[in-house]
Formats: structure tokens, C-alpha cells, sequence
């Protein structure tokens, strides 16, 4: 009988701690889409000034890869860094290669969010 509340002890605990973790990815998952939207959406903005896209491109990049370093989810810490790699290979020398890019980033901003999507499931 004594084993009984160290058993629902042991338990509840397990139940928070679990419950906890949830939490902790849900709230990863609402961050990583919303910068993921954001960085997205900046670099769009500036489609028809290569410097300010090199710029937020730049950023971008860096938000991803902050994010993801402190990612606990493994599937959502490797979303998160290849949009940040996929950033870093665009290059953006003129006009013409800022709309190619602001095309890329469109494409594989909406890939990473499914693969983000799907990390948080």
C-alpha cells in the first residue's frame, strides 16, 4: 500500500515532464513557422533591390540557424537548417538574380514550412 503514492508520484511526474515537452515543441513549432514566414515575406519585400535582399537573406539565414540550435526536435532542428542552407547558396549579383531568388525562397520557404508542419504533428 505505501508503494501506491510513490507510484502515482512517479507518475504525475513522467505526465508533467511529458506534458512539458509538448509545450516546449509547440511553442518551437509556432516560432520556427513564424520566422520562417517572416524571413520569407522580408526577402520578398526587397525583390527589386539585390543589396537590401543580400541583407535579409543574410538575416534570414541566421534567424533560421539561431533557431534551430536551440531546437530540441531533431526533424524540426534539420527544417530549420536547411532553409538556412538553401539561403546561404542564392546569390544575388543583379535585378534579374534578386526575382530568381525571391522565386526560390518562396518555393522552399513553403516546402520547410510542410517539413516543419510535419516535425510538429
Amino acid at each position: 500500500m505505501r508503494l501506491l503514492p510513490l507510484a502515482a508520484a512517479c507518475a504525475a511526474a513522467v505526465l508533467f515532464a511529458s506534458g512539458c515537452a509538448t509545450a516546449d515543441k509547440a511553442q518551437s513549432c509556432a516560432e520556427a513557422t513564424k520566422v520562417i514566414s517572416r524571413t520569407v515575406s522580408e526577402i520578398g519585400k526587397v525583390a527589386d533591390d539585390p543589396a537590401a535582399m543580400r541583407k535579409k537573406i543574410e538575416d534570414g539565414a541566421a534567424d533560421l540557424e539561431d533557431m534551430a540550435n536551440k531546437a530540441a526536435d531533431t526533424s524540426l532542428r534539420d527544417a530549420l537548417r536547411g532553409l538556412a542552407e538553401s539561403l546561404q547558396k542564392l546569390n544575388v549579383d543583379d535585378a534579374n538574380a534578386a526575382v530568381d531568388a525571391a522565386q526560390r525562397v518562396a518555393t522552399d520557404g513553403a516546402r520547410y514550412l510542410r517539413k516543419v508542419s510535419e516535425a510538429c504533428i
